[in-house]
């Protein structure tokens, strides 16, 4: 059976720890789990020392996930408890020590079958000849309709197009002015930069050809790749992009689910916890989050472009009874 596992509510270095110990101790325990995000696994890691571990508990309890606390001290509230500063043979015991606690699927293997009586073979029948039927003429073959050719994408596009499915198809370098060196991987969804956001931004200002991106040789990719630090998920290059895009936002929108918020936007938390309530315009989750309508807009494109976030149709008005008659004549005719 494939378990999963999964980390939230915690930093960037306690996470690149938490991920480094997982890969040693799962080899330890015969890869039997695997490393997903954190509201899609069975069983979360919460750094319950964090300002928002505690939160994040509350709310994967809620959603029926096993939560193992990260954490020094000994606290009983959660599932299972990982010693802090996490080690891969510590990890490694609590793989194993979860994967044992789960029941084993039941030995469907079918009993043997006793063998049955001979049973004398009975005559055959007189094959039956019949006459060989008469090819029919074939309709004569319709042309196929060409397919329309597709629309090709524009030469020049902002980086945040790039991103989506149509399209990067290699790894590539990208290096532009005023902004730090990035390593794009669309395959593995993944990337190597900086840990933070914002010194990104001239990235994704302007538009970029295909001949702007670099391909890197793999040893040069390697090389780069160690300098720059871990993978990140190519989700967090994607939501800087929808974050930047300034794109109108006039309908309504909806959280799906609770994001990962950045620390270098600690307004977002704000927005979060009001659009969680249920759809809304951009002018009523600023005044029930108190942010400005631009950082509301702001946060709505970078979640559409996750796909934390969602349009919802506005409800049809209400049908409204017509007029009742007034005047002599009027109330005359309402008897």
């Amino acid at each position: 059976m494939a378990l999963t596992l999964g980390t939230t509510g915690m930093d960037r270095d306690t996470e690149a720890d938490i991920v480094a110990a997982f890969k040693i101790a799962n080899a330890e325990t015969g890869h039997r789990w695997t490393l997903v995000e954190g509201d899609d696994a069975d069983y979360v890691i919460i750094d319950m020392d964090s300002l928002y571990g505690p939160m994040s508990w509350l709310r994967l309890h809620g959603l029926g996930r096993k939560v193992i606390a990260l954490t020094a001290a000994d606290r009983q509230q959660t599932d299972y408890r990982l010693p802090r500063p996490a080690s891969a043979s510590d990890l490694a015991v609590l793989l194993s020590e979860i994967a044992t606690d789960l029941p084993q699927a039941p030995d469907e293997t079918p009993p043997p079958r006793e063998p049955e009586a001979p049973v004398s073979p009975e005559p055959e029948p007189e094959p039956i000849v019949e006459p060989e039927p008469q090819p029919e003429p074939e309709p004569p073959a319709l042309p196929e309709p060409e397919p329309e050719p597709e629309p090709a994408p524009p030469a020049a596009r902002p980086l945040r197009q790039w991103l989506d499915g149509n399209g990067l198809r290699q790894r590539v370098r990208l290096q532009r002015e005023g902004a730090p060196t990035l390593l794009i991987d669309p395959i593995a969804g993944s990337w190597h930069g900086p840990a933070a956001l914002k010194p990104l931004a001239p990235s994704f200002a302007g538009d970029w050809l295909e001949s702007d991106f670099e391909v890197p040789a793999p040893e040069e990719w390697d090389a780069d790749a160690a300098r720059l630090g871990a993978a990140q998920p190519l989700a967090r290059l994607q939501w800087l992009g929808g974050l930047l895009s300034g794109e109108a936002a006039d309908g309504r929108y909806l959280l799906k689910k609770w994001p990962q918020t950045e620390r270098e936007y600690p307004k977002h938390f704000r927005i979060a916890t009001a659009m969680m309530k249920g759809p809304a315009s951009v002018a009523e989750i600023a005044e029930a989050s108190g942010v400005a309508e631009q950082e509301v807009v702001d946060f709505v494109n970078a979640h559409l472009a996750t796909g934390h976030a969602e349009a919802v149709a506005a409800e049809p008005p209400a049908p409204t009874e017509p007029p009742k008659p007034s005047g002599l004549f009027g109330r005359m005719r309402g008897r």
